[in-house]
């Protein structure tokens, strides 16, 4: 069928919106007929892929477009085009068939598609004998959506995109390009308007800000050396192995002799090994996920499935995660689900109308960050999220997500005044979709991924945000493998920073936590949002003058390292890093010189290597059989003991004074008689402390024990019986 000439204008224009339907070889009762746009050529001329001649092209239209009768039944086709003494090949994208399947449309309608990464977004493939790249994006409101990108100048007039009615999807194969290539999707809205030029939500790599294209990329690497590190995790309850996190920002740790970021290898080289040397058990990053803007720490991510271009190509974060396991180190990453930025080429308004995020400001815009907020009761978002959660773990085998700001979602009112929010059909305030949401992805996790681990950072009291989320379970269990415990942080920094002859008023600021401390599984973070926004360094928190600011994070460190719960810390608080922490620059690694600050270095290292090799201190970290109380109401004296123990396993002793007086034959209750080493004395000299303690053991007897405690100091006394 002949074409109209209206509809020959806006295809040149790049405004058709089946372009399939005109360009290409189509067969008819005349024979096979083709039509191509070759811009620049003069003449042209089509053969099959194995190079036979098909016939002459003709120019119908100075702006390129050629048309011809071709031999036989050709599909695919490529054209050698000519002008003046240059001569140039093109494979015809329109002589392909689609990639996309009827299954894929199933399961995409469905919202049950767990593979949309191995689908949507830039694949390099060999399609119909020839490769190329698959191109797929969601815009299902979109009158039109063309390809444009360093292949073809772009230009949206050259390779407008086929779409699948049903889904809402557009593809196209573009033959004869790889990786590498920058490309965006030209978008008419379904107003007509044409969007800002958008990077692809499935992009699995960026340009590097302020750039914002997308880059061709193949996800992950292909051979890997990690097996004995995720076959040990996937044998294991997590609950019940120690699990002592340093968190980092890839973009601050260090930097090199510039000022600019490590590469992914840079770090590899030297965070990998002082991760090893101080006895954490995993890393976990502030999110790696490519984001405009340095100061939001990657919190507002525009492409959800690249690693930053910050720290150079995608594998080498492919590398780092691969070194990690063979150190015997795992590697989590923190996970935006909860809101995106309004970068005009990121998801907002996405093909003109509110795609991914609510239309209306009540449900889809956030006050706090000013981002746009995920709309969690449409499928195919939840299946974009769920499907990248999924992808991480799969492509780049992280161990585990920390998800950010579960808060923010699952309380419709949160941040909000009245009238700025609107109630769930209820009439309540809870967030059900989104609490579906994350109930679905951990289902997918677990059930797919043995040994990866989920962490949610949830600060009020939702119940069962660590409970399994099984179909016929409670609607508020999330099932997460762990959650934040945002009370234990705010309470003990709050009791660390009062002047130790007030802290006998505030006794229960440490002991409140114990009441709810196995109500979830618990991990206990001082994380990086304690260490900015004026908030000072974990050391400048600490009450005293500088010797006792240093012994009261020494012995806080020790007490926290025996509390119930996994452990967390931001870099830098290691050493006790002076300053408030700064995305703009490296931490201030030549305090390490000094020896107040290399003894708290020393103490965290010999904290994790003992938390380690002491199942009293982490098998039954969320088990109340875990805990025992020896003494909890000594507010007088501001003292507190405990006993951490496990089956099989000698129990361990904590006692903490938190005050500069020393207590010499200071009587603490020990469930067995016998010799108890000291194993830990945070005010030990070696640690900068002065040096007071009980020459390496205890006697217990009658159920007691005579211990000397030292000033603003915490001991560890293990059970050698």
């Amino acid at each position: 069928m002949t074409p109209s000439p209206e509809a020959i204008e806006a295809l040149l224009r790049g405004e058709h919106a089946d372009p399939f339907a005109i360009l290409g070889p189509h067969e008819g009762p005349a024979g096979t007929f083709a039509r191509a746009l070759l811009p620049g050529a003069e003449s042209a001329e089509a053969f099959s892929l194995r190079g036979g001649r098909l016939g002459t092209m003709k120019r119908v239209d100075p702006r390129g477009l050629f048309e011809a009768k071709l031999r036989g039944k050709p599909k695919p086709v490529k054209y050698r085009c000519r002008a003046g003494a240059h001569e140039w090949w093109i494979t015809d994208p329109y002589s392909f068939g689609p990639v996309l399947g009827p299954l894929d449309d199933l399961l995409v309608a469905e919202g049950t598609h767990f593979r949309l990464f191995d689908k949507m977004g830039a694949h390099p493939i060999e399609h119909q004998g020839c490769a190329g790249v698959h191109f797929a994006v969601w815009a299902p409101n979109a009158r039109q959506v063309s390809l444009v990108g360093d292949f073809n100048d772009w230009d949206g007039a050259r390779h407008p995109m086929r779409l699948r009615r049903d889904v809402g999807v557009w593809e196209i194969f573009i033959p004869d390009i790889g990786e590498g290539r920058a490309y965006k999707y030209r978008i008419v809205g379904p107003d007509g308007v044409v969007q800002p030029l958008k990077a692809d939500p499935f992009a699995f790599a960026s340009e590097l800000r302020p750039k914002t294209a997308s880059i061709v990329a193949h996800p992950g690497k292909a051979e890997w050396g990690d097996s004995d590190h995720r076959d040990h995790w996937s044998s294991v309850d997590p609950r019940r192995e120690a699990i002592s996190i340093y968190e980092v920002h890839p973009g601050s740790w260090q930097r090199d002799e510039h000022g600019w970021f490590l590469s992914w290898d840079e770090m590899a080289a030297r965070l990998i090994p002082y991760v090893v040397e101080m006895g954490f058990t995993h890393i976990e990053f502030l999110p790696v996920s490519e984001h405009p803007y340095d100061p939001s720490w990657g919190y507002q991510t525009t492409g959800l499935y690249a690693p930053s271009a910050r720290f150079g190509e995608v594998e080498g974060f492919a590398r780092f995660v691969d070194g990690a396991h063979r150190a015997g180190v795992g590697v989590l990453i923190d996970w935006v689900p909860a809101h995106f930025p309004v970068d005009e080429h990121g998801l907002a308004w996405f093909d003109g109308t509110a795609l991914y995020e609510h239309e209306d400001p009540r449900l889809g815009f956030h006050p706090d960050w000013n981002t746009a907020i995920y709309n969690f009761g449409r499928r195919e978002v939840r299946s974009f999220l769920v499907n990248n959660a999924l992808f991480w773990a799969e492509k780049y085998h992280v161990d585990g997500l920390r998800v950010d700001a579960v808060a923010s979602m699952l309380y419709r009112d949160y941040s909000r005044e009245p009238g700025e929010w609107i109630p769930n059909h209820e009439g309540g305030r809870e967030n059900w979709e989104a609490a579906e949401f994350l109930r679905a992805t951990n289902r997918a996790l677990y059930g797919t991924h043995s040994g990866v681990m989920t962490i949610a950072e949830e600060s009020t009291a939702w119940p069962g945000v660590s409970a399994p989320a099984f179909d016929d379970g409670p609607r508020t269990a999330l099932g997460f493998g762990f959650k934040w415990n945002m009370g234990f942080m705010h309470d003990t920094l709050h009791y660390m920073s009062r002047d130790p002859v007030h802290r006998r008023y505030h006794h229960n600021e440490i002991t409140f936590g114990l009441h709810y401390a196995f109500s979830e599984n618990f991990v206990l973070p001082l994380s990086h949002d304690e260490v900015v926004h004026g908030k000072g360094s974990l050391l400048t928190k600490m009450s005293g003058d500088d010797w006792q600011k240093f012994a009261n994070l020494r012995a806080y460190y020790a007490l926290m390292w025996a509390h119930p719960g996994k452990k967390l810390l931001f870099m830098g608080q290691e050493f006790a890093q002076r300053r408030e922490w700064s995305e703009d620059r490296g931490l201030d690694w030549d305090l390490c010189d000094a020896a107040a600050h290399a003894g708290v270095r020393r103490l965290v290292g010999d904290l994790n290597r003992l938390y380690r090799s002491e199942p009293a201190l982490y098998a039954r970290d969320c088990e109340e059989e875990g805990f025992e109380w020896l003494i909890g109401d000594d507010n007088a004296n501001s003292v507190f003991a405990w006993l951490r123990k496990a089956p099989g396993a000698n129990p361990v002793a904590m006692i903490a004074n938190l005050t500069p007086t020393p207590h010499a034959d200071y009587r603490v209750p020990l469930p067995r008689d016998g010799r108890w080493s000291e194993v830990l004395n945070s005010d030990a000299e070696c640690y900068g402390g002065s040096g007071k303690g009980n020459l390496g053991s205890v006697m217990a007897e009658g159920g007691a024990a005579r211990v000397n405690l030292p000033p603003l100091a915490t001991v560890w006394l293990r059970c050698e019986e």
